[in-house]
């Protein structure tokens, strides 16, 4: 049965009556007064899912008392009851607050379908609410896992920008929890209620993202049958996460850029100048000022984006926050999984600490789900049930065998060779793309450019002295 509480707020006794047997045949909770004050002293007591309120009542009009009972009950969802139906007072109602309203004499089948309409909305709008909360608490500062000194800045830096409008710039490798920052920044900002809208701009083929960040009108392409509304609109109010902000072609850049000067737009297709209030948080795990260099990204777009950048530092250099980590994965998946896993032993947890983690905190969330998947008893993960690639990973015999001439070697001439020849593989098989090719050699993107860097420039003298040495060698020959 329906336990949906309804309060009736009617001084005609015959309507009020005929509400009460209508909406309690129906499964419904049903109070009745007959004026305002009695009503506003019930709404103090206990709330109710819907209030139908006569538009006059003996002490007051009944939107004055829609207005006291809201102010009491802000979630509170009313029905206005009148028998002047006229567009103007139907207007008033509905600019105060009302979801609807009945016109006297009314139909049994209307009355009924209005309310189940109401307490369905009132239904959805507290589940939104509750839904909110979940999610607010969830991005806590207190929920981000991790206590090291290097993750302490990062905390400190999301609590002082939060509260502003700043676009801010959020920079780390893959897995080390942009997405999670971006969305801690807007669920403790004045925006918290407001729309996030995220956006993975490396996810959506170039001839598409145009649309979806700034929507198209009917017509404006082969396949648009119909307007469609783009993430900037969605987000007005609110957020705008643009993650992988590298992977933006150029000519979208140059328009996102007149977005964040302007804060205006036109759809795809379209003449009409759209304004909207958006805050940008962008994330990326590219080093920007690198594709500046390479003509991959606009320096205007870059200052205009890195007004507060925020760097994650990656797993590695954040050791210390690995037993939290730990911990709190196990506790994720244990009751996730429906297991009785206590947590780890430390020579375990110390394979853990040793490992240089190329994949972050993604890939440490991954594995501890494995583990807790694949553990049969309860009790503790121990050491033995650590993957080999862990296990491994530091102790390895180095791959390949040198044998030294009998008349010795040019010492730094061998290691130059050798590491041209493991960056050109890394390179390879990470197809150029140097973030990879940096992980797959377990180094910093940074110091693999300048490892780059400086073959070039050696490689450029090499080349010049060699023309030298021909040219001479000419000279001499003729």
């Amino acid at each position: 049965m329906n336990k949906s509480r309804i309060l009736i707020v009617e001084d005609d006794d015959g309507v009020r009556e005929t509400l009460m047997v209508l909406l309690k045949g129906a499964g419904y909770e049903v109070e009745a007064v007959a004026d305002g004050p009695p009503a506003i002293e019930l709404t103090k007591a206990t709330p109710f899912h819907l209030y139908m309120i006569d538009l006059r009542l003996p002490s007051s009009s009944g939107i004055d008392i829609m207005e006291a009972i809201k102010k009491i009950r802000s979630e509170a969802v009313c029905m206005v009851l009148t028998a002047y139906a006229t567009i103007e007072l139907s207007v008033k109602a509905m600019k105060a607050g009302a979801f609807d309203f009945i016109a006297k004499p009314f139909q049994i089948d209307v009355v009924l379908n209005l309310v189940k309409n109401a307490l369905e909305f009132n239904r959805l709008k507290l589940e939104n609410r509750s839904l909110q909360k979940m999610v607010r608490d969830k991005y806590r500062f207190e929920n981000m896992v991790g206590s090291s000194s290097e993750m302490n800045q990062v905390y400190e830096l999301i609590e002082r920008v939060s509260d502003s409008d700043s676009t801010i710039l959020i920079q780390g490798e893959s897995g080390t929890g942009k997405e999670i920052v971006a969305k801690t920044i807007h669920y403790n900002s004045p925006r918290r209620d407001k729309p996030l809208i995220p956006i993975n701009c490396g996810a959506i083929p170039e001839n598409l993202l145009e649309s979806e960040l700034f929507g198209h009108e009917k017509g404006a392409f082969t396949g648009a049958t119909s307007s469609r509304t783009g993430r900037f609109e969605l987000a007005h109010g609110g957020t705008l996460f643009l993650d992988e902000i590298s992977e933006m072609p150029i000519s979208l850049q140059v328009k996102l850029l007149r977005v964040l000067q302007e804060q205006t737009f036109e759809r795809v297709g379209g003449v009409n100048s759209i304004h909207v209030d958006v805050r940008i948080l962008a994330a990326t795990n590219q080093d920007l000022e690198e594709a500046i260099v390479d003509k991959r990204f606009r320096t205007d777009l870059y200052y205009r984006l890195n007004v507060i950048p925020i760097h994650i530092p990656p797993l590695r250099k954040r050791k210390d926050d690995i037993p939290l980590l730990v911990d709190h994965f196990i506790g994720k998946f244990r009751a996730k999984k429906n297991k009785n896993i206590k947590g780890m032993t430390d020579e375990a947890l110390k394979l853990l600490m040793n490992y240089y983690w190329p994949g972050n905190i993604r890939e440490l969330e991954n594995l501890i789900e494995r583990l807790v998947v694949l553990k049969r008893e309860e009790g503790y993960i121990e050491a033995g049930e650590i993957p080999e690639k862990l296990v491994f990973s530091r102790r390895r015999a180095f791959p390949f065998q040198f044998d030294l001439p009998e008349d010795g070697v040019v010492f730094s001439n061998v290691v130059s060779a050798f590491e041209n020849q493991i960056l050109d593989q890394a390179l390879a098989r990470a197809k150029g793309v140097k973030n990879q090719a940096a992980q797959l050699l377990q180094m910093n993107r940074t110091t693999l450019v300048e490892k780059l860097k400086k073959r070039r420039v050696i490689t450029s003298m090499a080349e010049k002295s060699e023309a030298t040495a021909t040219r001479d060698q000419f000279y001499r020959d003729e």
